[in-house]
């Protein structure tokens, strides 16, 4: 694991400004899945994902965007004792973490091969990170994501056992509640029915990226360094 990210060559895309996009969560297609592009990405409030009926490379920036607060997360009597179960790692399984949210036949899978490659390279250079529960020295769930400063991008999350990922979850934030986490961003990009009932909740497109600025100026949380 390295201690400091490195920072890859810059990339030679230009992504357009998120700011003038103003009816649609899908801000630009093509580029690449290069480091520096992610990177350049991250830093202006884009992500890569799949568009169902859509051919390409596709970055999004939604005009709601999911974010967690770190003091808003609902942890269920079950997650609790899951927890007491389980014990937390941090980039100890980087790639079965990839591969458990990748397992194909997964309903609303979009990570395809380009994308596993993309995030395995982030985390050889030190940018993307696993945060694993395991339970009798097995893996049983996690989540993956990209770090940048104070901001920690949730790509995706899985589990074998029960509430394996929301402990995998709870770890997170544990994590990232330091002296400043009023300025980290847990970002998970969409709220869903299933986000929503663990207290993610939508900020504006606009808010987002004022926080985003903020966030960038903020160390890297130490279990990531």
């Amino acid at each position: 694991m390295l201690c400091v990210p490195i920072e890859p060559p810059p990339s030679p895309w230009m992504f357009p400004d998120v700011e003038a996009s103003e009816s649609d969560d899908l801000v630009a297609m093509g580029a690449d899945l290069a480091p520096g592009t992610l990177l350049a990405a991250y830093r202006s409030g884009l992500f890569p994902m799949p568009g169902e009926g859509l051919d390409g490379l596709l970055w999004w920036s939604p005009l709601e965007r999911g974010v967690l607060p770190l003091d808003g997360l609902r942890v269920s009597r079950s997650m609790r004792q899951s927890r007491r179960r389980m014990e937390i790692r941090v980039d100890t399984a980087f790639d079965e973490v990839l591969q458990g949210c990748a397992a194909p036949g997964r309903a609303g899978g979009w990570i395809d091969p380009d994308i596993a490659v993309a995030y395995c390279r982030l985390h050889e250079l030190g940018w993307a990170h696993s945060v694993e529960a395991w339970q009798g020295g097995r893996l049983v769930g996690g989540l993956y994501g990209f770090v940048l400063g104070g901001l920690f991008s949730g790509e995706s999350m899985f589990h074998r056992a029960r509430d394996a990922s929301k402990v995998a979850l709870m770890g997170l934030v544990d994590l990232l509640c330091d002296e400043h986490a009023h300025r980290r961003i847990l970002d998970v990009q969409w709220q869903t029915p299933h986000l929503k009932s663990l207290g993610v909740h939508t900020i504006s497109r606009a808010s987002y990226l004022g926080r985003l600025d903020l966030a960038l100026e903020v160390p890297v949380p130490a279990a990531f360094r």
